[in-house]
């Protein structure tokens, strides 16, 4: 079995800093792309950052400057630090990675639980 277990998540005033933490384990040939999402009250799901095995990255316009996601292909886990955050981001944070599974050709994407980041004053 897959698993995506996210850490990091918290209450922290606007101003403030957060690093979120996402640990792949389980039943794994390969990891491709990881990476956060987050959804608001009210909101869709949308893409925060992403990045590639390479190390490629990708951010939405609304964290560009503030957030940052790497990565450490050896320990299977990719991090996102949260910098300036504001209000607005607050939201349950996913990590999301497209990987093979052992005995699979196939990529697939999973999901991990969430997390809790709330910025409030």
């Amino acid at each position: 079995q897959v698993q995506l277990v996210e850490s990091g998540g918290g209450l922290v005033q606007p101003g403030g800093s957060l690093r979120l933490s996402c640990a792949a384990s389980g039943s794994i040939f390969s990891i491709n792309a990881m990476g956060w999402y987050r959804q608001a009250p009210g909101k869709e799901r949308e893409l925060v950052a992403a990045i590639t095995s390479g190390g490629s990255t990708n951010y939405a316009d609304s964290v560009k400057g503030r957030f940052t996601i790497s990565r450490d292909n050896a320990k299977n886990t990719v991090y996102l630090q949260m910098n300036s955050l504001k209000p607005e981001d607050t939201a349950v944070y996913y990590c999301n990675a497209g990987l093979r599974k052992l005995l699979s050709t196939q990529i697939n994407y999973y999901w991990g639980q969430g997390t809790q980041v709330t910025v409030s004053s």
